[in-house]
């Protein structure tokens, strides 16, 4: 039994240098199944953090960093995160003379495997001050006292559900967004960021369509694509902004960011980061 879960297969980590391992996932797979053909109705970024990283330096010492690579969401292609951890663990034995050598490289590979310019950066232990965590912006929606019994994704349940009467801004936001793996099954957890104008839209409905994910196989940048897709369709609003801050697995955290009206400007860790 135990040999049939994910956890209890063997993983062979690379000692030799190995972009070979990156896995690239065509964007046009999910967007399909949304209906999204040709260009998507949003712009974005995908920005991960990945906080095992090292090298040796040009005297077999380790050295130990972080990266931050953001991924824009017109790449044609994204990487599977697996394949990313790998990747990064088969630098462990290489040796560089300095971290831009090391940035470098990275950038080179990822952008071959994503079809698109990346910015990256590596940061060191120095370029760090003290630690600052973030909470997530706006209004919470989780303190609603609602009875939920769907946990399949159903847009169905924001129909009718923004007033055109009433016209907002504003940002929500939902730390119950769960979804899973679909290549693992393992889950995925997330806070989830909504910023939009337009009809207002009903809070408790909005919460009950966050927790249909709760059940539901899909990758992070899909799940983010088609919230969006899914709140743009049935609500309508004039503007909107869709991100996710994913918590942290095998030492990679997912950050997807979709909006028709704004770019993200920050990469900051929130609180459960």
């Amino acid at each position: 039994m135990a040999s049939d879960l994910p956890l209890g297969r063997q993983t062979s980590y690379p000692r030799v240098y190995a972009p070979s391992l990156l896995a690239p996932i065509p964007r046009a797979v999910g967007r399909e199944a949304l209906g999204l053909g040709g260009a998507p109705p949003f712009d974005g970024v995908d920005v991960w953090n990945a906080y095992e990283l090292s090298w040796l330096d040009a005297r077999g010492k380790p050295v130990v960093a972080t990266a931050e690579l953001w991924v824009p969401a017109t790449s044609p292609r994204i990487v599977e995160s697996k394949s990313l951890k790998l990747y990064l663990n088969s630098l462990n034995a290489t040796h560089h003379d300095d971290p831009s050598g090391v940035a470098d490289l990275i950038r080179s590979d990822v952008e071959r495997v994503v079809g698109a310019d990346v910015l990256l950066r590596i940061r060191l232990g120095e370029d760090f001050g003290p630690a600052t965590i973030g909470r997530a912006p706006g209004t919470s929606l989780d303190g609603a006292e609602l009875t939920i019994d769907t946990y399949a994704v159903d847009a169905g349940l924001l129909a009718g559900s923004a007033d055109a009467r009433s016209q907002v801004e504003e940002t929500l936001h939902s730390q119950l967004l769960k979804s899973n793996c679909p290549v693992t099954g393992q889950p995925d957890w997330a806070t989830l960021v909504i910023h939009y104008r337009g009809g207002r839209i009903d809070r408790d409905a909005l919460l009950r369509y966050v927790v249909s994910y709760r059940d539901h196989d899909e990758f992070h940048e899909q799940c983010v694509e088609r919230i969006f897709t899914d709140i743009k369709r049935q609500c309508l609003p004039d503007a909107l902004t869709v991100w996710a801050r994913y918590t942290r697995r095998g030492g990679l955290d997912i950050n997807p960011f979709r909006s028709d009206f704004e770019t993200l400007e920050h990469n900051q860790r929130l609180w459960r980061q």
